[in-house]
């Protein structure tokens, strides 16, 4: 699922703003025990691209080594990339992987660095925390949005921040407005970076307004299987009947027509999409949101999957592998550029990709490299990706999220 957002996006219409000459983008990626050398590294490879001038925004992810001092380091190597980088705005995240200079390391000490200079966007910083009020708990610090802002970045750390009901209140108060990024994956403790600073804690991000146009692309590489169904009867998180019959047995003939090696893939890692537009005729990739299949009542013939479903919603099984998922990356990006060049991108890969999907832990910024036709791409491996589908921000997992700049 992609979708773009510019001047009058908010209302359908498709007005792309020009490309500024002094609109560039860097990336860089550096290896190695010192993170604080690293740092240096990869911030220069990221800055060279920019000819000398001074970063509007910066990202910076660090990937240190589990143990004693391992969270010292990361608040050290993103200290000297912001003190560096000497961005206007800088925000990061500590990570299992790093994702840069056409590459991703998983499970090793590095850092990655994206840079970029955007005149005419409006870039505001943000933290977010959270207070107790009576017996719930309230987010502080996601700033009011202006009529201009077209998207926003966001960067939390899991362990200390309710994501899902934050999303869930921001598509209640900002219906449509689109948020993108991912969770910090640190294997110990995480850090966030915000302008000089770092947070044990919370989130941090950026609001971007103004002059930018930037479209979203969610991969949540799945392929379908069987036919879309309509929800009979459900109780919650469990489906009880599609289409008038038990929801086992709609399955089990759906996993029985299928090719032997298909149905040992349904076997590996079966998925439910719930389809986001009741009113399409047809519902085809990405129109699906993919949760998974989280087990069966043989009995009662009920399946539990990973989110609430409703009667009357129109449902699809699902099945992932890396084949389908390479299909479902290089699609969404396809049609990404299809009107226009995108010059720039920020990649919020789930862990669960990189090497446990694919050969490569390339893989991923290979595609968003090769298909949006741009280097200045960066980003981290993620314990859960943020994103758009269907006009709802979710959060997801197995998925690509891609933030474009054009």
């Amino acid at each position: 699922m992609s979708d773009e957002y510019g001047p009058g996006a908010g209302s359908g219409i498709d007005e792309p703003v020009a490309p500024s000459a002094g609109r560039r983008f860097g990336d860089g990626l550096a290896v190695g025990p010192d993170l604080q050398g690293a740092a240096e590294v990869a911030v220069a490879q990221a800055l060279a691209p920019l000819g000398g001038a001074t970063p509007d925004l910066m990202c910076v992810f660090v990937a240190g080594r589990p143990g004693p001092g391992g969270e010292d380091a990361v608040a050290a190597a993103g200290l000297r990339a912001m003190e560096l980088g000497g961005a206007r705005h800088t925000i990061g995240a500590s990570a299992g992987g790093v994702i840069g200079d056409g590459r991703g390391v998983e499970g090793t000490p590095a850092v990655a660095a994206w840079a970029a200079t955007l005149p005419g966007v409006d870039i505001r910083p943000f933290r977010l925390a959270t207070e107790r009020s009576g017996d719930g708990i309230d987010v502080t610090g996601f700033p009011q949005r202006r009529e201009d802002d077209r998207v926003a970045v966001v960067l939390v750390d899991p362990q200390t921040f309710p994501i899902g009901g934050f999303l869930q209140r921001c598509n209640a108060v900002l219906p449509g407005f689109p948020l993108v990024g991912g969770l910090a994956s640190a294997p110990t403790g995480n850090s966030l970076f915000l302008d000089g600073e770092v947070l044990p804690g919370g989130g941090v991000g950026v609001m971007l307004g103004g002059e930018v146009a930037a479209r979203v692309v969610v991969s949540q590489g799945c392929r379908p299987i069987g036919p879309t169904m309509i929800v009979t009867k459900a109780e919650r998180n469990l489906l009880v009947e599609l289409a008038g019959a038990p929801a086992y047995a709609k399955l089990g003939e759906i996993i029985t027509a299928l090719p032997p090696p298909e149905q040992q893939l349904a076997a590996r890692g079966l998925h439910l999409g719930v389809a986001m537009n009741e009113y399409a005729e047809d519902h085809g990739r990405g129109d699906f949101l993919i949760r998974g299949v989280l087990g069966v009542d043989v009995e009662s013939g009920a399946i539990a999957v990973g989110d609430v479903v409703e009667v009357g919603q129109s449902v699809r099984f699902q099945v992932r592998d890396a084949d389908a998922a390479g299909e479902d990356l290089a699609e969404l990006l396809a049609g990404a550029v299809a009107d226009a060049p995108a010059s720039g991108a920020l990649l919020f890969s789930c862990n669960g990709r990189g090497r446990h999907m694919f050969p490569s832990a390339d893989h991923d910024v290979d595609a968003v490299r090769s298909g949006l036709g741009t280097d200045g791409v960066a980003g981290f491996f993620a314990a859960g990706e943020i994103g758009p589908v269907g006009g709802r921000n979710h959060l997801h997992g197995f998925t690509a999220s891609v933030l474009t700049f054009r």
